[in-house]
């Protein structure tokens, strides 16, 4: 019987959009919540961003974003494209022509700023040209962009006008009978982002492209795009997501991915539940796990794994986990496997140790879902 069944209070039930495809990644349509981040080389370097696209797959980025702002870089693209292992998503900014190239260059997605992009016969040229060359479309609303009119309309970026922009570019989309499109409306504001974004969410089924843009530092970027895309995603809103962040982009990703595993809606790599420490703890609960996190990622399988300071929670948190460690004091802990007290170990031994108990088990998940997926095919 499945948590959820368990427990329905923790089922997050989302909102129901039209399933397109970005390359071979689908989103929308109930596809898991695919996660991306976007590039900061110059594009026109195409070994460091070859390089640091490479780096963002391998934190498990599903689809990632590269910047088109002239002809040299469309010309990148190219290979870049080639050279990728996941998706690639062309940026474009106010110039269509650079959007046509990207889509020849075997651009996955163009994402076009509809404030920025120009007239409706320029967007209709980017259509034709994603129809003919099989791309996805990226409708990007953001309210520092807005269009002129609905400026003066409504005197400032506010969700009504964010939702006005979108739906009218969503228009012209299906005026031309293409569909393979989806949609965000952001706004570094997490008020008014999730105010767009509800509403969206109510006016159109298109598949929805999640971001609190320009967030900010890691932590602070973190803590706002956790509260403004955990409570959307907790209502069942987003098929995909980007943490904008000023940092690394391999570090948008993770952030991305740990959103996700809290609400339970992706699960990747280890899930470390850890006390905070104090002064009742048996051993140094931060810097152990400051080694386990780094020890610890290459592990791909979705696992969890407790780290607990002491007894008072320790077991009970042990329980849940599948593998787990708590300190006990007098230089030892108890190891815990599957939720059950399995032998004592010495703090000095304790990390290489719990390292190979969490890549065993990682294979032996691994082995399980192979046996499985065979079995599948064997009744097939």
């Amino acid at each position: 019987m499945s948590l959820n069944a368990v427990r329905p209070w923790r089922t997050i039930h989302r909102r129901e959009s039209r399933r397109i495809q970005v390359g071979p990644v689908a989103v929308g349509g109930g596809a898991p919540i695919s996660v991306q981040t976007m590039t900061n080389t110059v594009t026109t370097d195409v070994p460091g961003t070859i390089d640091q696209i490479v780096r963002c797959a391998d934190a498990g980025a599903d689809i990632v974003r590269v910047s088109v702002p002239d002809e040299d870089s469309a010309r990148a693209l190219r290979e870049i494209v080639r050279e990728s292992p996941v998706p690639i998503v062309a940026d474009i900014h106010f110039h269509y022509r650079r959007a046509i190239e990207a889509a020849e260059a075997g651009a996955a997605c163009l994402r076009i700023n509809p404030g920025n992009i120009g007239s409706e016969d320029r967007v209709r040229e980017v259509i034709r040209a994603a129809r003919d060359h099989g791309c996805s479309i990226r409708i990007g609303v953001n309210a520092g962009s807005l269009e002129r009119h609905l400026l003066e309309k409504y005197r400032e970026p506010c969700p009504e006008a964010m939702i006005e922009s979108g739906l009218h570019h969503i228009r012209i989309l299906e005026d031309n009978d293409f569909h393979e499109f989806k949609i965000s409306v952001k706004a570094s504001d997490v008020f008014l982002a999730a105010a767009a974004y509800q509403g969206l969410a109510e006016a159109t089924d298109a598949p929805i492209h999640l971001g609190i843009t320009e967030a900010g530092g890691l932590m602070s970027g973190t803590i706002k795009s956790a509260i403004g895309l955990g409570n959307l995603l907790w209502m069942g809103i987003g098929d995909t997501i980007r943490i904008s962040l000023s940092a690394d982009p391999v570090e948008e990703v993770r952030v991305g991915f740990e959103i996700l595993k809290s609400l339970g809606l992706r699960h990747r790599g280890v899930n470390i539940i850890s006390c905070p420490s104090c002064a009742r703890q048996g051993f140094d609960v931060i810097r152990t796990v400051e080694i386990l996190e780094k020890r610890l990622e290459h592990v791909k399988t979705p696992m969890s794994l407790s780290i607990i300071g002491c007894v008072v929670n320790g077991p009970g948190e042990a329980l849940m986990t599948d593998v787990g460690f708590t300190g006990g004091g007098a230089g030892h802990g108890m190891v815990y496997l599957a939720g059950k007290q399995d032998h004592r170990l010495d703090n000095d031994r304790m990390i290489d140790h719990i390292v190979e108990l969490v890549e065993k088990r990682a294979a032996e998940i691994e082995a399980a879902q192979s046996a499985e997926a065979a079995a599948g095919k064997a009744a097939e």
